[in-house]
């Protein structure tokens, strides 16, 4: 009889190990079943799955790959955290936005789990001279401010510091952000960026009087909004970071001073992994350029959830988008985060909106205790992995702006912008082709859905850097859609012809409602075509069906006053039909050409 070991784990140690070739031959086997012949590395291969940034996720990763040592939470390079404690004191800083000057918003969010305030103040939100009413019964030593205020960072920070000293509140005790970012100012509306000798006497001023309070945010938002991908949001926050090093010490601080007076702004995104290595990536980046300054430190870091990936149609799917996000933002190590409200894309949020949002950040650390573990994700070999590709990725971009001249020269000159287009060129075409699912936009929509009304929010910058959305193109066809309702009583519509038993035809059926639905065609199932009220049709079934009676069904449909008929499928030859919807297929494309033939402008 074979003794074993007492460790407490024996069960089946008898057995050998699995290795990698025998997990590689059963995927063989599996792509093998499906049409594709491969062996090896290359099994593994058709498995992963194409990034942004020429990034790669691997179906499966063991030990063999490889990262840099992380080191340990609040040292160098803090890929585990720019604090020793991480978020584990009583969780992340749950930061909320506001554009207008309702007091009782803002100390309604405080008074129900909010613990700081992002005011975005000025010509497109609070007036300066706002601000006392809209912080009145704020206690300023508790609740940090951080001000959003674009060129007029130098009076509206002015007024809170005002604030601070005739509440009587302890300089030492004041904590947030001024809010300075004059190159994100430039991005945003494409002027030059505002002048910085203001600023650069704020950072003094918090330097010597306010030792908690910074003056400049460096915020990636506007690069992300342009539909910036992760590696590009990381080098454009690490050009902007360094500009902002340059203008601080030439002003007289020291290098030590400058670091302190910057906080970091990104995006978090429903793709949790990539959000997690992101800000990961972002501490080991930062730490590099502040050693290489003479001041290492750590950074840190306020995470808001994207603009980018909320959805105007079903918004109520943005929360559960949010969470994800905001879950990612925490395992990520952000010290602050903004969750923004499910209906941010509609207008001015309600109550019911910013209490969802700031309880989704209460339950993640209270009852899922998100918090409780610093740094969650380290050790997996997949963040690791791609923390350290996206760093690599990073940097590459950042080394490609200093040699465009700077963070200012790249905006001034166009070329940013040029590299922002280009990546959310190829993205929106995953997004034309469903490659990249909108679940309730392109997947399934609904058409009957009423959407809440929300009062018009302020006006955001422009004139710079687009705001890009996911549901943009989408977006556009359901508003034709809606348009033709209003005009007429009812939706273009569009006949689907089922062929078959329901095993046969449910499949493309479904798939082909979604598709059309997407558009904001309404499908019709029953009856027949002439009393659908469409003037299109789509034949939905089996390859083996088609092959029998598609060029029939087909004449038939035409006869009975059919323009144009689809079938859904891959394209093949046959009779008398007009297009092929797939998956894959440019549906963006398909829906916007079927709404010219039925006349919906």
């Amino acid at each position: 009889m074979t003794v074993l070991p007492d460790d407490g784990l024996s069960l089946a140690a008898e057995f050998p190990d699995a290795t990698h070739e025998q997990w590689q031959r059963l995927v063989e086997g599996v792509l093998r079943k499906s049409g594709k012949e491969v062996s090896g590395t290359a099994a593994e291969d058709a498995l992963s799955t194409s990034l942004e940034d020429g990034l790669r996720a691997r179906p499966l990763y063991t030990a063999d790959d490889s990262a840099p040592e992380p080191g340990l939470p609040g040292f160098a390079p803090f890929v585990r955290g720019g604090r020793a404690e991480g978020n584990t004191l009583g969780g992340w800083d749950v930061r909320q936005r506001h554009t207008t000057a309702d007091g009782a918003a803002v100390l309604g969010d405080l008074e129900n789990g909010v613990t700081s305030l992002w005011l975005i103040v000025g010509e497109h939100g609070i007036p300066v001279a706002q601000l006392d009413s809209t912080l009145t019964g704020v206690f300023l030593d508790l609740a940090p401010v951080v001000l959003d205020a674009g060129p007029e960072v130098a009076s509206a920070a002015g007024e809170l510091l005002r604030l601070y000293e005739e509440r009587g509140v302890d300089p030492r005790a004041v904590r947030g952000n001024l809010g300075a970012d004059p190159l994100g100012f430039a991005a945003r509306t494409g002027g030059e960026a505002f002048d910085f000798a203001p600023v650069a006497a704020l950072a003094r001023r918090c330097a010597e009087e306010y030792p908690g309070l910074r003056a400049l945010t460096v915020d990636a938002l506007p690069y992300h909004e342009a539909g910036g991908s992760a590696a590009q949001e990381l080098g454009a926050s690490l050009a902007t970071g360094v500009a902002y090093l340059r203008e601080l010490t030439e002003a007289g601080l020291s290098v030590e001073q400058a670091v302190f007076q910057l906080e970091f702004r990104y995006a978090a995104t429903a793709d949790q992994f990539l959000t997690v290595a992101k800000l990961r990536a972002a501490r080991r980046l930062w730490a590099r350029v502040a050693e290489v300054c003479g001041a290492p430190g750590g950074q840190v870091q306020h995470a808001v959830t994207s603009p980018v990936m909320m959805s105007r149609r079903d918004p109520w799917v943005n929360m559960l988008r949010t969470t994800i996000a905001t879950l990612a933002a925490g395992v990520g190590g952000a010290e602050s985060v903004t969750v923004l409200p499910f209906d941010h894309a509609l207008g001015r949020p309600d109550a019911f909106a910013r209490r969802i949002a700031r309880n989704t950040s209460t339950i993640l650390v209270e009852e899922s205790h998100l918090s409780r573990v610093i740094d969650p994700a380290g050790g997996s070999w997949y963040v690791e992995r791609l923390t350290d590709e996206l760093a690599h990725a990073g940097w590459e971009f950042f080394q490609h702006i200093e040699q465009l001249g700077g963070q200012a020269a790249a905006l001034r000159s166009g070329r940013l912008g040029e590299d922002l287009a280009a990546t959310w060129a190829a993205r929106s075409a995953k997004l034309a082709e469903r490659r990249e699912p909108i679940t309730g936009v392109s997947e399934f929509p609904n058409l009957a859905e009423r959407l809440p009304e929300r009062a018009p929010a302020p006006a955001e910058p422009s004139g710079g850097l687009p705001r890009v959305r996911r549901d943009e193109a989408y977006e556009a066809l359901r508003a034709r859609s809606d348009a033709h309702l209003a005009a007429t009583g009812s939706r273009p519509r569009i006949f689907l012809a089922a062929l078959g038993p329901a095993a046969a035809h449910t499949a493309r059926l479904t798939f082909a409602s979604n598709l059309f639905q997407a558009g904001g065609i309404e499908p019709v199932t029953e009856g027949e075509f002439a009393d659908s009220g469409a003037t299109e049709a789509c034949l939905c079934s089996s390859d083996a069906l088609y092959e029998e009676q598609a060029a029939d069904v087909t004449g038939e449909l035409k006869s009975a006053g059919a323009g144009h008929v689809f079938l859904a499928g891959r394209p093949a030859q046959y009779t008398g039909v007009d297009a092929y919807v797939f998956a894959g297929c440019d549906a963006v494309a398909v829906l916007s050409a079927t709404l010219d033939r039925m006349g919906v402008s």
